[in-house]
Order: C-alpha cells, then sequence, then structure tokens
C-alpha cells in the first residue's frame, strides 16, 4: 500500500510554490477571458504580473456572503464560470438560493486525496451520508471514493436504522459523513445489537468534530479523519495520521488550491500563525474562482506534518470571519472596522467590543498601537464615527494582549 496519493505531495515547498505561481498567471487570464463576471473584477490586471504572494495580495477579494447577490445580478452562476451552465454535469442549490456547478471531470471536487489520506483504497466499501439532493456534498465525496476505486453505497442522511442494517449486512468498512450522524448510527447499532465492527475509518466535515467523539470511535476500533471543503472550491485541506493510527496536527491544504490566511473585512494577508479569514484561488478550470473568501477562521502552522507531506498546514475551522453585527439599528461590520484602521497606519491591531444592555448599546475600540496619545484617540474616534455613523470609544491597550482569535468584533451583549 502506497503511502501518498502522489507524489505532489512531498514537493519542497520551495518547489511548490513556483508551480503554483507558474500556473497562477494562466488560470487568472483563462478566467478574465471566459467567465464574464471575473472579466469584470478583475478589470485591468495583467495576469502575467501576478507571480507572487505580494502580486496576488493586491487583487480584489470575492466574499463567498455576495454569491447570493452576484447570480441574481448576472443569472445564474454570477459569471464565474468559464465553462457555459449547458456543459456542466450538475449544478447544486444550496440556502440563500447559491448555485453551484460541477463539471464532468473525474474527481472533479478533488476528495480523492483526503480520502486517501484516511486509508480508503480501491476495493473499499464505503457508506456515503452526506446529502445527495440539492447541495453537493454526497456527490463531492462519492466521486473521490470512486476516483480510488471505492464501492459506495450511496445512503445520504437519515433513516438511522437502515444505515446500521446496511453497514451490519453488506459489512462496510467505511464511512463519509458528518460526525454528529457517525455517533447516532454507532448509538443505534448498539440498541439494535447490531454488529458493525466493520467499521474502521472514518471522514467526517461539516461540522465540529468533538475530541470526545474522536477519542470514543478510536476506543471502538474506529479511526476518524477530518476534511475541510466548501461547496464553492471542493476540497481545500485534509487531515492525516501517524504510524499508530492518531491524527497528525492540523491540516494540510490541498495541492489544486493556493490558500492565504487574511484579515476578516479586508483582503490582507495576517502575519504566520495569526488567525484570520480563509481565502483560496483554485485552479479549477470550468469555475476558476480568484481570492474567493470563504467566510471561515483558520491559521497557518509552522513547519510540515509529521506524515512527509510537505504542503502548508491550517489549525482546522475556527469559526466565521463574518462578525457583522447591530449596533443602535446600524450594521457595523468587519470591513469598517478595517477602513477605521487603514486611515491610522499607528493601529497595529484592533478589536471593536460591542456591550451594553438592549437600547444601550456601546461600541470601544481597543487598540494596540506605538505612540499614541490623546490625538490619536480623537482621531480614530472621529474615523469611527465617520465610517459606522455612529459615536464609539476609544481604548489604548497593551501590545500583544488582544487575542489571536481571528475576531475583528466582538459582542459581549446578553441577549437572555
Amino acid at each position: 500500500m502506497t503511502e501518498y496519493y502522489d507524489s505532489l505531495e512531498t514537493r519542497d515547498p520551495a518547489e511548490r510554490e513556483r508551480d503554483l505561481f507558474a500556473a497562477l498567471p494562466r488560470q487568472i487570464a483563462h478566467a478574465q477571458k471566459n467567465a464574464p463576471g471575473f472579466a469584470r473584477i478583475l478589470a485591468g490586471i495583467d495576469a502575467q504580473a501576478v507571480t507572487t504572494r505580494a502580486a496576488l495580495a493586491r487583487l480584489p477579494v470575492t466574499r463567498k456572503s455576495d454569491l447570493a447577490d452576484l447570480q441574481r445580478e448576472q443569472p445564474p452562476l454570477g459569471g464565474l464560470n468559464a465553462t457555459a451552465t449547458g456543459k456542466l454535469a450538475k449544478i447544486f442549490v444550496s440556502p440563500g438560493p447559491i448555485y453551484e456547478p460541477e463539471g464532468s471531470a473525474p474527481d472533479w471536487w478533488r476528495s480523492a486525496r483526503a480520502l486517501f489520506a484516511a486509508g480508503f483504497r480501491c476495493g473499499d466499501l464505503a457508506i456515503n451520508t452526506f446529502a445527495y439532493h440539492f447541495t453537493p456534498a454526497g456527490s463531492m465525496l462519492e466521486s473521490g471514493a470512486r476516483a480510488l476505486g471505492c464501492t459506495v453505497i450511496p445512503t445520504g442522511v437519515g433513516q438511522t436504522e437502515m444505515q446500521v442494517s446496511a453497514i451490519a449486512g453488506l459489512r462496510v468498512g467505511a464511512y463519509i459523513g458528518t460526525p454528529s450522524f457517525l455517533k447516532l448510527i454507532v448509538e443505534k447499532a448498539d440498541e439494535m445489537k447490531a454488529d458493525i465492527s466493520s467499521l474502521a475509518k472514518a471522514v467526517v466535515g461539516g461540522e465540529y468534530l468533538p475530541p470526545a467523539l474522536r477519542k470514543s470511535m478510536s476506543e471502538r476500533g474506529l479511526r476518524v479523519l477530518q476534511c475541510y471543503a466548501t461547496a464553492d472550491l471542493g476540497l481545500i485541506s485534509y487531515e492525516s495520521t501517524a504510524p499508530d493510527g492518531t491524527p497528525n496536527e492540523g491540516m494540510i491544504v490541498d495541492e489544486g488550491v493556493l490558500l492565504e490566511i487574511v484579515r476578516p473585512g479586508t483582503g490582507d494577508p495576517v502575519a504566520p500563525g495569526e488567525v484570520g479569514e480563509v481565502v483560496v484561488t483554485s485552479f479549477n478550470t470550468d469555475y476558476p474562482l480568484v481570492r474567493f473568501a470563504t467566510g471561515d477562521l483558520s491559521a497557518l502552522l509552522a513547519g510540515v506534518s509529521a506524515c512527509g507531506r510537505t504542503n502548508v498546514r491550517i489549525k482546522g475551522w475556527m469559526g466565521r470571519a463574518d462578525q457583522t453585527t447591530k449596533v443602535r439599528g446600524m450594521f457595523v461590520t468587519p470591513k469598517q472596522v478595517a477602513e477605521v484602521l487603514r486611515r491610522h497606519s499607528e493601529v497595529r491591531k484592533a478589536r471593536l467590543v460591542v456591550a451594553g444592555a438592549a437600547g444601550k448599546d456601546s461600541m470601544t475600540l481597543n487598540c494596540e498601537v506605538e505612540n499614541g496619545g490623546d490625538g490619536l484617540k480623537a482621531a480614530l474616534a472621529a474615523s469611527m464615527r465617520d465610517v459606522t455613523k455612529l459615536r464609539g470609544e476609544v481604548e489604548f491597550v497593551p501590545a500583544g494582549s488582544l487575542p489571536n482569535d481571528g475576531k475583528v468584533i466582538d459582542d459581549k451583549r446578553s441577549y437572555a
């Protein structure tokens, strides 16, 4: 059994970076030429000049939260697709509604790499409990499993007793789905006194995996690893295991994407290790998303995985980046906070704290600054009022005192 899905996973990091940025100008030019939405978004950009991370960081960000509006303005896919809808394999419908395409290439979502790292192999029987209707999760993981040569049992979600019966009757060895549904299946099997001991490995996603659940499954002989994917981008990152089967730290970024971590509300990359929003550029030619902001928070980890895969790692999903809140009837957004800070370069880091009882909201901008005084406080307060149309206080705090959790707006109000 080979240890790696392909040789890309063990490339020298410098070689990978060169390869990605050699391919990036072609992909940007492809998006500009064939996707009308990106022709507009990237108008005036010289694709051939985008050969470094600094150059990439100067391109505009397209946010997942904007997709519904973009698709209404330029139906059906916001002009972000480079392949005509009539030549796609499938179009999915997520709440919003937001429409998501799937092309016809094998393993279009690139999920096989994550499944392989979790031990899925040709000939495995894999039960796929992700939804098959409207949203793409079921199709996304099935395509990867089929690319590996697995036999897929497409159960979708629900009907727990039938799920248990199928696993027991077919002696299924692999599970695909959410961690919470895996827990329900195992509990139902115990209740039914059904033998599902054939289940030995699982790839889960779509929600938080509690450490206690992973531990309890391991004690039953079931190894559980996570993958992180979205309906727009496909696979973004995945877990791997140590020789004893325990998960290695962090999640390894997929070989088919270029990942950045930016300050929420901006497109500005944060320092390594700082929590920020996950922004991904995909090399998918059907749906060439360039600097696509997922709305998810994470952070880069230093070094490479102990498994030998050399791509960069992230800590995994750490919450949502869209911290928009309402203060005295007005929306306040991370983008507005970023605009305030843009006007005052003395501020190294800041967090807007919203507090107070209902109807008596207060805003305080806590700032880590160098050489700050009352004049800077007054200027920051004026900028807050100008940008948000609301009055707020400004406080200076010691350098390094603000938490590294990606929060730009901290809503401390109680709604009980």
